[in-house]
């Protein structure tokens, strides 16, 4: 899940000059300490690792991956498992924060989607196993706003009737990348040109925007705050299931799609619970505890008919099957700091 609050330019750095944090306690057996976002661990599926396995669960909370990023870097351990997006995994494994498991021969590997088991930033599987997948556009409030909603136009570019309506990520990649999919340019841009496109867009769009923020996008929508708002596919569920006016728009450039992952840390301090848990997550009534817990998609084949209706058959759920889904890489240092400069000069 998408929820970034600072520009990894700026948390590679800090990294950097961090002294060493104190240790986390050892977790001992029967223990597995997890580090994930907050309020994205389903507490009914951890109760059902707990019950079958006798593995006592601690979880630990964050808001963003820089932020896990940047603990992970000074030396804070005492973590078995971090869950982190698809974007983050190579930075994490460049950085020698990850340890290498045997995935692909963990018994239940074989319930995973083909197309998920050998994934771009995992392409081997050896460091990571699926959490959540979902997709990042907008929703916007039907009631109110009337114009077409098959574009992402009236979010970059909006109409007059929706100044100080609209709401942002707090993010500066999460808003570029959905950006850059609207100007038909690739990702991960330090073309001077297409930079030079992307800053007058954000810049004629500020005027527009009530807050850069990610989160309580719900709360904004549903108090009526923002009429329109960049959203993630889960959290325009919640919204929409709150007040049945809004739409999560599938536009017609496509989407930014985003998957966070499980992974052990290195210094995990119990390494087999940790693959326990990895395990546990490919399995198909698991993981739906998960998805039903936040409303996104898994990897697991079969892992859908444990869903209610409510879910499983939203469209937010299920996009269109040509819809343009565009997986944004990690991006090298260069794009990262030419996003930062221009983030910079959008919140001045």
């Amino acid at each position: 899940m998408r929820n970034w609050k600072t520009s990894l330019a700026s948390v590679l750095l800090a990294a950097g000059l961090i002294g060493a944090a104190p240790q986390l306690a050892k977790a001992g057996a029967g223990e597995l300490h997890i580090y994930n976002w907050t309020d994205y661990t389903s507490p009914d599926m951890v109760k059902k690792f707990e019950s079958e396995t006798g593995i006592k669960v601690t979880i630990d909370t964050y808001d963003s991956n820089e932020t896990a990023l940047a603990k992970l870097s000074s030396g804070a351990a005492g973590y078995d498992v971090i869950i982190i997006s698809n974007d983050f995994i190579p930075i994490f494994v460049k950085q020698g924060l990850l340890q290498k498991v045997d995935v692909a021969h963990m018994p239940n590997f074989k319930n995973l989607d083909p197309q998920w088991q050998k994934r771009a930033w995992d392409p081997d599987a050896q460091y990571s196993v699926p959490w959540v997948w979902g997709t990042t556009s907008y929703s916007v409030d039907t009631a109110v706003y009337k114009g077409p909603t098959d574009s992402l136009k009236p979010l970059f570019e909006p109409p007059p009737e929706l100044k100080g309506k609209v709401g942002m990520f707090g993010s500066p990649t999460e808003v570029m990348s959905l950006a850059l999919v609207y100007l038909g340019k690739p990702q991960c841009n330090s073309n001077p040109d297409d930079l030079k496109a992307l800053n007058a867009l954000l810049q004629a769009q500020k005027p527009f925007v009530k807050v850069y923020n990610s989160d309580g996008t719900v709360e904004r929508q549903v108090s009526g705050e923002t009429v329109m708002h960049e959203q993630w596919s889960g959290k325009a569920l919640a919204t929409r299931t709150e007040k049945s006016t809004f739409v999560y728009v599938y536009p017609k450039e496509g989407v930014v799609g985003w998957m966070d992952n499980v992974a052990v840390p290195k210094d995990a301090p119990d390494l087999e619970n940790a693959k326990k848990f990895l395990n546990f997550l490919m399995d198909p009534q698991n993981i739906a505890l998960q998805s039903q817990s936040t409303g996104y998609q898994t990897a697991v084949t079969g892992s859908n008919k444990f869903l209610p209706p409510e879910i499983g058959n939203s469209p937010e759920f299920n996009p269109p099957a040509d819809l343009k889904i565009t997986f944004a890489p990690s991006c090298d240092e260069k794009a990262i700091r030419a996003y930062d400069k221009i983030w910079t000069g959008l919140r001045q």
